[in-house]
């Protein structure tokens, strides 16, 4: 059985793009009985950028709500706030003191936020050993990551190797299964969904606000009612081709080819798709933030069960390195 490790920032509620492009894939990875699947919520990690307690574990509970309500299993899957787990941050100095402080001065991450953010500080600078101690702890043998990530994780796998060259076989050593057809999930301007472009899709909104955020926000071009349009072309039609049947986006791309249909049609379309594809999950959500106890309860469990396997690594860790007598 393989294992799988997986995690998510608690940066702020998850939009569309976390959910398509990260949360269901870990969901549908879990799900496979083949999988020994580890999920966390990197609290750790989010405190880099947010120094505000309350709106930490305000984030922290809407991020465990949103994968709950997606459907995750907490007795099929270990499921955990990475602060729960200490453990961690320990193993994250050992790392630290085995990898080159040049090879981190060439973390893309690093490089892209401190160019954009006020607050640099050290946290970030050495954010890749704290990845990657989320990951060897578990004894994790694959890691879903996106391009932008596989920096990451050869950073992972490099320091692992770096100790196991050292003192034998403390480390597995993972490997990226990178998401190659991972669909790009277009923000309302088309670009990339992201909360910095301020272009994210709030699918746990009321109908109101998304039939909001849709007619306001998503771009179209300024094609008169009667004309042709081109589907690959289009925002709307690539957003609704990702939540709606092969039927449905078949015929929403001969309308738009067709002629006769505009784009105040087609976003009709997508905002009834919006609010009845992802209606069991909002009900759902909001059952979870209206009873945060059920979630601090799942992800207490779900600790107790990593902290086992956090513990036996942490050993043999220690006494390859000499702290255990």
């Amino acid at each position: 059985m393989s294992r799988i490790l997986t995690g998510v920032q608690s940066t702020g509620r998850p939009h569309m793009g976390n959910i398509l492009g990260a949360i269901i894939p870990a969901i549908e990875l879990a799900n496979n009985p083949a999988n020994d699947s580890f999920l966390f919520i990197a609290d750790l990690h989010s405190l880099t950028q947010i120094k505000n307690p309350k709106q930490l574990k305000e984030n922290t509970l809407q991020v465990a709500a949103t994968w709950l309500a997606c459907g995750l299993d907490p007795e099929k899957t270990t499921f955990y706030r990475q602060s729960d787990v200490p453990q961690c941050t320990e193993l994250s100095w050992y790392l630290n003191c085995f990898f080159p402080y040049q090879r981190l001065k060439l973390a893309h991450s690093f490089k892209d936020k401190s160019d954009r953010l006020e607050d640099v500080n050290s946290g970030l600078f050495a954010y890749p050993m704290l990845m990657a101690s989320d990951i060897l702890l578990y004894d994790a043998d694959f890691v879903p990551v996106g391009k932008d990530q596989l920096q990451h994780l050869e950073m992972t796998r490099d320091v692992a190797s770096r100790i196991n060259h050292k003192y034998g076989e403390v480390f597995i050593i993972p490997e990226a299964k990178l998401q190659k057809d991972a669909q790009l999930i277009p923000g309302t301007d088309g670009e990339k969904m992201s909360k910095s472009r301020e272009n994210t899709i709030d699918l746990f909104e009321d109908e109101k606000l998304i039939k909001k955020t849709i007619n306001k926000n998503v771009i179209t071009d300024n094609s008169p009612l009667e004309a042709p349009k081109d589907p690959n072309n289009s925002t709307v039609y690539h957003l609704y081709n990702l939540i709606a049947s092969s039927e449905k986006s078949s015929n929403m791309a001969e309308n738009l080819k067709a002629g006769g249909y505009g784009w105040g049609h087609a976003k009709k379309e997508l905002i009834e798709e919006l609010v009845k594809s992802f209606a069991s999950q909002r009900e759902k959500f909001n059952h979870y933030i209206n009873h945060p106890q059920e979630v601090e309860d799942v992800l207490q469990k779900g600790a107790l069960k990593a902290k086992k396997v956090a513990n036996a690594t942490l050993n043999r860790v220690r006494e390859s390195l000499g702290y255990n007598s």
